[in-house]
């Protein structure tokens, strides 16, 4: 490949023996594998929330049970749910994503709240998190697994550290390079991966990624919590949300900074399946968010629940006027629909395929443990 064409072969050895190689200003673009050709073409297996979790509760929650005054009815809900969940279904939907890969599969990419969290210690907290990575990494054939941080994945006491302390290190040995914090890149030959911590964003960090990215093929942006506002109650939990004028302002600023790498944003958060195709800011962002918090049978099956630019946001709009309590948030959304190519919103539920094929990018959807694709998205 023409990227290799001035390097020495000492340290072309050297790259292929190490098999994923890192982001930096003079490495990149560089080759995920040896010999180049598998790298213009490839897929990944991605995987929304998953919301590990096992029954009984107290394999996990036994220490948060016992401060029963600091528990609420959503929490325990969540416990039910995700217990539940896990004996059947999720193990079903993992297995139809063992079966999607191929040989051109590289990796697998989950979009956080990889755990429930309310652990109550940070040891649980910490075992919690290896038992689900070991797990998903079993069941889809030993791939490396790249997970981003979300709100779940540090709710809890001591989670925060317990996740900092485990998550990176085991993220270097994922991806065979020396990884320290939750914000962090790699590549697949021409293409960049960036992944954030939403929760804590740190601007610095991601402005040296991006800058060290430049001339990539396609940039990836991995995030939990959307850029885009969610057509949800919680429209604001996304990178940079919040209403300050510092928010406001950084929120745009990195807005514009993806669109002129024609971004494509890979999140989950909102349980929901969701695509939205944005131009502005000189750019383009394709934006896909995903679900696999499988928790009934009917969400198997794929259905449109809004579509195209003028219902964006109309699902929150319609709850506030029907009496929800909840905020005014149309100028949000009206800031962003002017330049919405394509949206469409579905609570289907399942586990993707990321193909991706020179210039052309595409996700296929696989609703629940349907064989046959429920819904392919363009992405280039």
């Amino acid at each position: 490949m023409k990227y290799y064409k001035n390097m020495k072969r000492r340290d072309f050895l050297t790259l292929s023996a190490t098999g994923i190689i890192g982001l930096g200003a003079s490495s990149f673009p560089l080759s995920l594998f040896a010999g180049g050709k598998r790298d213009k073409s490839y897929s990944l297996i991605i995987l929304g929330d998953t919301h590990f979790d096992v029954e009984p509760s107290t394999v996990y929650h036994a220490d948060y049970l016992k401060n029963t005054e600091k528990i609420n009815k959503a929490h325990l809900s969540e416990f039910a749910r995700n217990g539940e969940m896990w004996k059947d279904r999720c193990p079903r939907l993992l297995k139809r994503a063992s079966q999607l890969i191929g040989e051109d599969t590289r990796m697998v990419l989950q979009m956080g709240d990889l755990i429930q969290g309310d652990c109550g210690s940070g040891e649980v907290h910490r075992k919690m998190l290896a038992d689900a990575l070991d797990r998903m990494k079993s069941e889809t054939q030993g791939l490396p697994f790249v997970t981003v941080v979300g709100n779940h994945d540090i709710r809890g006491v001591d989670a925060r550290s317990a996740y900092d302390q485990y998550m990176p290190a085991r993220m270097s040995e994922e991806l065979n390079k020396t990884i320290t914090k939750p914000t962090f890149g790699f590549n697949i030959g021409e293409d960049a991966f960036i992944v954030i911590d939403f929760n804590s964003p740190d601007d610095a960090e991601i402005e040296r990624l991006l800058d060290e990215t430049k001339g990539a093929r396609h940039t990836f942006i991995m995030t939990h919590g959307p850029v885009f506002p969610a057509d949800i109650t919680s429209c604001r939990w996304i990178f940079h949300g919040g209403a300050s004028e510092a928010e406001t302002e950084a929120r745009r600023h990195f807005r514009q900074a993806f669109a002129r790498r024609n971004a494509i944003v890979l999140c989950g958060h909102i349980h929901q399946t969701d695509f939205l195709d944005w131009y502005g800011d000189s750019g383009r962002i394709t934006q896909m968010t995903m679900s696999s918090v499988w928790t009934s049978e009917k969400q198997k099956e794929y259905s449109v629940r809004s579509e195209g630019a003028a219902d964006y946001g109309m699902l929150r709009e319609k709850k506030r006027q029907k009496g929800e309590n909840m905020k005014d948030e149309r100028a949000l959304f009206d800031e962003y629909r002017p330049c919405i190519r394509q949206h469409i919103n579905s609570s289907s539920q399942g586990c993707y395929k990321l193909n991706v094929n020179g210039k052309h990018v595409t996700i296929d959807f696989y609703g629940g443990d349907s064989q046959e694709i429920s819904q392919r998205f363009t992405i280039k």
